[in-house]
């Protein structure tokens, strides 16, 4: 059987999670009035990390859900991609082009896949054996928050309060990753019980975190 991690450990891997995971807390613009192409990039890059990361961490809870929550993470991407690109004149599909108006809609709109996102990874987390069931929940929570803007209305309305559950969760997932990491151990009996094991890379001792 094949071994999901290769290269890093799982714990290393966390941890480089919540250093990107950082970065994108720090550099990522609060809409058009703060973005750059710079920052866009690094954002952009970063969160691509990320969803790369936490599918292969947690495949061994459900590769199907680590997968569609990978998926719904870049269609984040690909809708700050394309609203980039149109804002700072690379593309120009829109009459409104380098509107902030349209790029905040846009930021608007990729925040419903990202909700779902979150969704899902605090679904894993919560069913993991590796990560605390708390950072889970918060997940869930901020995943709830950002998802109201399916009707940016709604969300609008009860601004700045909708920002709570996300800074919230993804900041206790953040710090937890970067500073504790995982219980690598749990994690390889969980991967083993997943098959993406062999025994013997199961039993390798990993810190727990």
């Amino acid at each position: 059987m094949r071994n999901p991690t290769p290269g890093a450990s799982p714990r290393l891997k966390a941890r480089i999670a919540g250093a990107i995971y950082l970065v994108i807390f720090i550099v990522a613009p609060a809409g058009a009035a703060t973005a750059t192409a710079a920052r866009m990039v690094i954002t952009l890059t970063c969160d691509t990390g990320v969803a790369l990361i936490f599918y292969s961490l947690f495949k061994p809870v459900s590769r199907n859900l680590s997968m569609l929550a990978a998926i719904f993470r870049l269609i984040l991407v690909a809708i700050m991609a394309v609203s980039s690109l149109n804002y700072f004149g690379a593309l120009n599909l829109f009459n409104a082009g380098h509107s902030s108006a349209t790029f905040n809609r846009g930021e608007e709109i990729s925040l419903v896949p990202f909700g779902i996102h979150c969704l899902l990874i605090g679904y894993l987390i919560f069913r993991s054996s590796f990560l605390p069931r708390i950072l889970g929940v918060l997940m869930m929570f901020a995943g709830l928050g950002w998802v109201t803007f399916l009707s940016p209305a709604f969300a609008n309305h009860l601004y700045p309060y909708i920002l709570a559950p996300g800074i919230l969760g993804e900041g206790a997932l953040t710090l937890w990753l970067l500073v504790m990491g995982l219980n690598e151990q749990r994690w390889r009996e969980q991967a083993r019980a997943a098959g993406l094991l062999s025994p013997e890379k199961a039993n390798v001792s990993g810190q727990a975190g």
